[in-house]
């Protein structure tokens, strides 16, 4: 079976670092909050070129914290509305919902998949306070056009980039250094991926990062003093660590998965099957290959029969999930439409050419 997704082998490439790195955390005694975590916090900061990196426990707490930091800042309150793509993973809407915002939802490109930027202006309203763009897959958004927006509008942009890691557009930026900030989860199948749960935002903002700092720590900035009602998210030593160590190969790694990417792309010619379209090689880490078909399911089977794993992401839209029952009666065609044919082929910087050749050659005989 070719595994969508082999992270031992992608992990085991590693093994020797990753080792020293558990063995020089367990070796310092200290667990939580220490060197481990402000050495990863500035190296991607410098990887993002952003002023602030913060790590937090998790991709959606990232996104939580940024919005609950704007409120405790006065700039966001109970019942503004944040603009968000319609067909994204539910992660970034929870993420407004959490904190009593309302997340208004815009279609996406077909073609893309990320948000329509020439759908966006229409949504706005006295209430709107932000906009959530979503690098969807790994390819960054229209970032240029939705910050004039923002900018017209007196918005703030905060990015999910939690499939985008490196994603860089023409003038050379990077994804998380776009907007007022950002969230990134290291989830450990994302392209810079932890062996558990890890997070980071980041931002220019030295105000709203020294807020986030004491939310995500109980809402402290001095021990046994409470500033805030805060929570616990905090990005725990050995993650910083593993993480800081699997950082330094994310650029080599996304090269592969471009190469793989650029097969796929020229070499697959099923009528029956709808590539991805790309703006920008660089814009593009490929976190996700995905591909479109009515015929999704009796795709799915037939390769896995001929032993080839896929995935699906996603099969719900997040207006027909029951978590948000309030919005079943709403109509998304395009968002519906991409939810019902998105199938995810293998890709993964361990995957071999002959497996590569495999998977092209039976997706052109199906």
């Amino acid at each position: 079976m070719i595994k969508f997704l082999d992270l031992y082998k992608i992990n085991q490439r590693h093994k020797k670092d990753l080792v020293q790195a558990f063995e020089d955390v367990l070796d310092s005694g200290w667990y939580i909050m220490g060197n481990s975590l402000k050495k990863f916090e500035s190296e991607f900061a410098n990887y993002c070129g952003v002023k602030h990196a913060i790590g937090v426990a998790n991709g959606l707490d990232a996104l939580i914290l940024v919005i609950r930091a704007y409120k405790e800042l006065g700039l966001f309150k109970d019942g503004d509305e944040i603009i968000v793509p319609a067909n994204t993973y539910i992660a970034s809407i929870l993420a407004i919902s959490a904190n009593q915002l309302v997340p208004v939802l815009v279609e996406p490109n077909i073609d893309t998949y990320n948000i329509a930027p020439e759908l966006i202006e229409a949504k706005i309203t006295d209430k709107t306070v932000a906009i959530m763009p979503v690098h969807l897959y790994g390819q960054l958004c229209d970032m240029q056009t939705i910050c004039a927006i923002a900018k017209n509008n007196n918005l703030k942009v905060i990015e999910d980039c939690a499939q985008a890691h490196g994603a860089v557009d023409l003038s050379g930026k990077k994804a998380g250094n776009f907007g007022d900030a950002a969230g990134f989860s290291f989830y450990p199948g994302k392209n810079l991926g932890a062996l558990g749960d890890a997070g980071a935002i980041t931002t220019n903002d030295n105000v709203l990062a020294e807020t986030i700092k004491a939310l995500l720590n109980y809402g402290s900035y001095v021990k046994y003093e409470n500033k805030y009602k805060g929570v616990n998210s905090r990005l725990d030593e050995l993650q910083a660590a593993l993480l800081s160590v699997k950082l330094m190969t994310l650029d080599d790694e996304t090269a592969v998965k471009r190469k793989i990417a650029n097969r796929y792309l020229s070499e697959i010619n099923n009528p029956k099957i709808t590539l991805p379209t790309i703006q920008l090689q660089t814009a593009h880490v490929w976190h996700l290959f995905v591909i479109r078909t009515p015929e999704r399911y009796e795709l799915q089977k037939y390769l896995f029969d001929k032993g080839i794993q896929t995935v699906i992401h996603y099969p719900i839209p997040p207006h027909k999930q029951e978590a948000y029952k309030e919005w079943s009666e709403l109509s998304f065609s395009i968002s519906e439409n991409i939810h019902a044919e998105v199938l995810s082929l293998p890709l993964s910087p361990v995957l071999e050419d002959n497996e590569v050749d495999t998977i092209i050659s039976i997706l052109n005989r199906w």
